[in-house]
């Protein structure tokens, strides 16, 4: 049996489009708290979805909006279907802070800047926040491996977070 093909908006290059804004849109699951394999899975999706309806590609900022608008509403949708509760009004905040931080280049500035920002921590506030956020390591191994207390860890690890952000707004004014 034949399936009825899909529409599919038309007037710009759905590559072109897909190119420009899939590595976007899966940082901005990926702040909304997806994991990596839910945030490939739903980036695909909205791009899915935005291709299936009538669409004009006017501008970079308007069109970056419009598919994170399309990959937050995928996203509480699938939030809904597992049975835990997104507080909205905390992912709007988000999504007004996401738009503050990422401008029109999906995020790339704004790494820029965290990874010349990290250069400023010292090298065992690096190691800290490269133990918890890219080995998903708990505090308490964070702890053990640095030869502090778990709340140690903490403490440096917030002071690390504070500084980053420090750098990073003194830089974006």
């Amino acid at each position: 049996m034949k399936s009825a093909p899909i529409p599919v908006a038309t007037g710009f290059d759905p590559v072109r489009l897909i190119e420009t804004y899939q590595v976007g849109i899966w940082r901005y699951l990926r702040a909304l708290g997806c994991d990596a394999a839910q945030a490939e899975d739903l980036t695909q999706e909205t791009f899915l979805a935005a291709l299936q309806r009538p669409f004009q590609d006017i501008n970079a900022s308007a069109t970056s909006a419009y598919l994170r608008k399309i990959a937050l509403n995928l996203y509480i949708s699938y939030r809904r279907r597992s049975g835990k509760v997104t507080a909205v009004e905390n992912v709007e905040e988000l999504d007004r802070t996401w738009s503050t931080w990422a401008g029109d280049d999906e995020g790339e500035n704004a790494l820029d800047l965290l990874r010349d920002c990290l250069k400023g921590l010292t090298p065992r506030a690096q190691r800290s926040l490269e133990m918890r956020f890219r080995d998903q390591k708990s505090r308490t191994d964070i702890a053990e491996e640095l030869q502090i207390t778990p709340d140690g860890a903490k403490n440096l690890m917030q002071r690390a977070k504070q500084q980053l952000r420090e750098c990073i707004e003194s830089k974006l004014k």
